[in-house]
């Protein structure tokens, strides 16, 4: 289905540019979905099967009626585009009568995994001040590609149908056809096809590598303070990448969870019971690391 709905799709950072760390180097270009660690790869999956549990069937099949009707017209076929439209129509009804309150129902997802961006803080660092000259510059498309090397992430796109516009154009249509006006209808039924609503839900690896780090040091703390000291730290690094990448960089949770890895960090300096310093900092680390992946970014994509 996607490849005829989202054929017109137009968003930002769709295809993901690299650009090296360091600039004498020549760029290249990283795979969207590369090879993950099992963790992360488990989060995928996940993700993908709770995205694909929300779509709401009846708008699907509203989607694929609305899809035979514009085959149907382009065969010549008004008759047969007549009847599927008929049948969207009564799907969107159907859900118009069901979903009172509700604006948008997702009829697709994607899900895939994006990390181009450098592992070293400064280098990230620079990248964001180049992204930030080329603001300055007016020179979009530069700042476009920079930024596009500053993802690492769990991305949910879900592609909404919007009942506020689609039943409308449904009418539209038919009306068109009834009066032997096709090229129109078709055309209008292949606007409302790529007039969708995409809602982009991030999960940042950083903060997940720093809770599988943080899980990690617990579980050595008893046998080996001195691995379990040094996934504090990888845990503290990520947590930095991920504010330095813009993931709620201004977020004062940060600095809570820095000092909170310090407070567990001195109980394991002391030889001390780091038990209860550790139920905090996950505590902590998972409610922010849910709140950043139930955030929502949304955007209206209209046809071109």
């Amino acid at each position: 289905m996607r490849n005829t709905v989202y054929r017109s799709i137009v968003i930002c950072c769709v295809a993901i540019a690299f650009i090296s760390a360091a600039p004498t180097t020549s760029p290249s270009r990283p795979q969207r979905q590369a090879t993950t660690n099992p963790e992360t790869e488990r989060q995928r999956q996940q993700a993908e099967q709770s995205a694909q549990q929300t779509l709401d069937k009846d708008a699907v099949a509203a989607i694929n009626e609305t899809q035979a009707a514009v085959k149907a017209l382009a065969d010549g076929k008004k008759d047969e585009a007549l009847a599927a439209l008929e049948r969207a129509t009564g799907k969107i009804n159907i859900l118009t009568a069901r979903n009172p309150q509700t604006a948008l129902l997702p009829i697709d997802a994607e899900v895939e995994v994006i990390d181009t961006a450098p592992t070293d803080v400064r280098a990230i660092r620079d990248l964001a001040k180049a992204a930030d000259r080329a603001v300055d510059d007016r020179d979009f498309p530069t700042a476009r590609v920079i930024l596009e090397s500053l993802i690492s992430e769990i991305r949910v796109r879900t592609y909404h149908l919007p009942l506020a516009t689609y039943p409308a154009a449904m009418r539209d249509a038919a009306r068109l056809l009834n009066e032997n006006k096709t090229n129109e209808a078709q055309t209008l039924l292949q606007t409302a096809l790529n007039t969708l609503v995409v809602i982009d839900h991030v999960t940042p690896l950083p903060i997940a590598t720093a809770q599988v780090a943080i899980n990690e040091a617990q579980n050595k703390s008893q046998q080996d303070k001195e691995q379990a000291k040094r996934l504090l730290a990888v845990a503290k690094q990520e947590l930095q990448r991920a504010k330095e990448l813009g993931y709620a960089g201004h977020d004062p949770e940060y600095a809570a969870l820095d000092q909170a890895i310090d407070d567990v960090e001195r109980q394991l300096n002391g030889n001390k019971d780091s038990g209860s310093a550790f139920a905090r900092l996950k505590e902590k680390v998972s409610s922010f690391f849910k709140r950043q992946s139930d955030t929502e970014k949304k955007a209206q994509v209209a046809s071109r």
